[in-house]
């Protein structure tokens, strides 16, 4: 029987076949993160390697899709507060209004824009977008993988949504 990418079998742990199933999610989750492609890569490479030294730990088998998703986004939080201070604080609350966008103008958006106005979206709040739109991930596998509850997902993702409508906006007006 063929197990879906979120649940493995506990026989489908092995490396080969845990680097073939979730090395472009996690490579595209560390982009989104790092805004470098060279990076993601290191940032991909270094949670498999944590994954070779501590993933038998890993007890439960269909968990490891959040495990690899919290394991590189830790990483990324490491590597990033030995570079540069790293500020967590909440901004303020964004407008709760924003203007509609017409559907035509959506239909002529294509993904490269959409990627590019993710990245303009600030980092607290990027890594949900990405997670859900991107890896669909659920709000608690979310909030297991960011380490934060569940309330302060759905919070950031709104956020989120607001300024990736925002930057959609000033794209599509030039």
């Amino acid at each position: 029987m063929i197990q879906p990418l979120d649940s493995p079998a506990s026989g489908d742990l092995d490396f080969e076949t845990l680097a073939r199933q979730y090395y472009q999610p996690l490579f595209r989750f560390g982009l989104s993160l790092s805004r470098n492609e060279n990076d993601a890569a290191d940032l991909v490479q270094q949670t498999f390697l944590i994954w070779a030294k501590k993933g038998d730990s890993l007890r439960d088998p269909t968990r490891v899709k959040s495990w690899l998703f919290t394991t590189l986004y830790r990483e990324y939080l490491r590597v990033r507060r030995r570079i540069a201070p790293f500020v967590s604080q909440e901004p303020e609350v964004l407008e709760t209004e924003l203007p509609s966008v017409p559907p035509e103008v959506l239909t002529s958006f294509d993904a490269s824009q959409a990627v590019d106005s993710l990245q303009s979206v600030d980092e607290i709040y990027r890594a949900p977008l990405t997670l859900y739109y991107l890896e669909h991930l659920s709000y608690k596998e979310i909030a297991d993988s960011l380490s934060i509850p569940i309330g302060t997902v759905m919070s950031r993702l709104s956020r989120g949504k607001s300024q990736l409508k925002h930057s959609l906006l000033k794209k599509m007006k030039k």
